[in-house]
């Protein structure tokens, strides 16, 4: 075929003698396909999720914590104290002579300022039984304790450990016709604050990106990309709402260069760190033996932990737990005793559909998840400070108000209707919006506020594994 055109026509010229050429006819062509592009580009209109879903939240839900409303700037929560006590000692403290030991006052465990004559304690390491024979409570810390076997029998180093041990107080003694003791034991119930935290963000958008229709569709048959920023945008606050309450720390206040006015909020590993179960374990040997397990259940006993927890933890420590299942521990029934399902209604069936697995182990119900948190390379997947969490599927009653509440809880600011959970709402000039401050721009601001405090109750029942 002839190639049809003609050149284009030159007007003028520039200071340089060179011709300014405008075209006023097609470029050449070979035929009409060439000129006109008769067929469409072949889009697919669907938005790759190439890192799956990546939304982290969902771990405060499925452990059982509830959404409740405060009206203070910090949540306040009573904990009872230990019924029974015990008491390390130093080697140091302690004078052996004349058959019986003295144990100095002002020693670090408070052993002087918490037991009186007659009292009954016990060595853990050794089994020997000592009597209170004076000093103590009552006679101030110039007195020293001393202290006289209960059967009768001179004391020797073998009596007691040789570097540190602990006394365990079991009871007291008294003979016929004394008084009764001066002192009282009180486990009385410790209190505990959270301040609330506020998290906030934004996305904007101009007037020209909002009308803007792409190819791909970004959601329920809409094609505006500003869209999908918006989505986005949301999802990564409730994200990163959900971090703070997971790593969020309360500020003392020490750093002059961070406002005083930012009290902080204790998120739930700082809580765990501070009174809970830690286990240190490296991410490349994570728990992966039935003696591990075994330890941190005794551990469960000494905090009279519930029988049922959640296991949130990072894939390798999850591949390793499933690799220990598959040696020989039953999943459904473990010494003749059926596995607990209270936190699924009592079905196998929905831990399953959750994306639980479940298994038994001295009496004890686990149920394996794999935690995204700690998975994503962004997020905690690049770090090796935590493996992963055991959090008890239980009510805890509070030791004030003897209401039960989980061992989680979010609380969020509210008063008269108005609630700070989670707002949004949208400044601008576009979109249908005239208000506040953004009217002389082409834009539409969308913000996000969330004024929120996570309670860890009971954190001496929950287990942090740390890498």
């Amino acid at each position: 075929m002839a190639t049809l055109g003609t050149s284009p026509t030159t007007y003028g010229a520039d200071a340089g003698n060179n011709p300014r050429k405008f075209r006023i006819t097609p470029e050449t062509y070979t035929d009409v396909n060439t000129l006109i592009k008769t067929t469409k580009d072949e889009v697919m209109p669907d938005l790759i999720e190439t890192y799956g879903d990546q939304g982290i939240t969902g771990f405060l839900k499925l452990t059982g914590a509830i959404n409740s409303g405060g009206s203070s700037d910090q949540i306040d929560w009573w904990e009872a104290g230990r019924r029974h006590k015990s008491f390390t000692y130093e080697v140091g403290n302690i004078t052996l002579a004349g058959g019986q030991i003295s144990v100095a006052n002002g020693a670090a465990d408070e052993f002087t300022a918490n037991v009186q004559a007659n009292d009954v304690v016990m060595d853990s390491s050794t089994g020997t039984r000592f009597i209170v024979k004076s000093g103590g409570f009552g006679t101030g810390f110039a007195s020293a304790v001393v202290m006289v076997k209960l059967d009768g029998t001179a004391t020797t180093a073998a009596d007691y450990d040789a570097s540190a041990g602990e006394w365990i107080k079991l009871g007291n003694m008294y003979a016929q016709g004394t008084n009764q003791p001066t002192a009282f034991d009180d486990s009385g119930a410790r209190k505990y604050s959270n301040p609330f935290m506020i998290v906030k963000d934004r996305y904007e958008v101009n007037g020209s990106q909002a009308t803007n229709i792409g190819w791909v569709n970004v959601g329920g048959g809409e094609y505006r990309w500003f869209m999908r920023g918006e989505q986005e945008a949301r999802a990564r606050f409730e994200d990163r709402r959900e971090m703070m309450m997971l790593l969020g720390q309360q500020f003392d206040g020490g750093v002059a260069s961070l406002s005083k006015d930012i009290a902080g909020s204790q998120g739930y590993f700082s809580a765990v760190e501070e009174r809970g179960i830690q286990v240190t374990n490296a991410n490349a040997n994570p728990i992966d033996s039935f003696s591990e397990f075994d330890d941190i259940i005794m551990e469960l006993d000494k905090q009279g932990a519930p029988s049922e927890y959640a296991m949130y933890v990072n894939r390798k420590q999850d591949l390793a737990i499933d690799d220990m299942l598959a040696s020989g521990i039953s999943t459904g029934v473990t010494a003749g005793l059926p596995g607990q399902f209270g936190a699924f209604n009592n079905s196998a069936d929905m831990a399953v559909q959750l994306g639980f697995k479940s298994f038994t182990r001295g009496g004890y119900t686990f149920h394996k998840h794999d935690w995204k948190l700690l998975n994503d390379p962004t997020l905690l997947g690049a770090s090796n400070y935590v493996q992963g969490a055991m959090i008890p599927l239980s009510q805890v009653t509070d030791a004030r108000s003897g209401m039960k509440a989980p061992a989680l809880s979010m609380y969020y600011k509210e008063a008269n209707g108005y609630n700070r959970e989670m707002e949004h709402w949208v400044t601008g000039s576009i979109l249908g919006h005239t208000n506040n401050g953004d009217v002389g721009t082409d834009n539409a601001v969308f913000h996000y506020r969330s004024e929120i405090a996570l309670c860890t109750r009971a954190a001496n029942q929950h287990v942090m594994i740390k890498g």
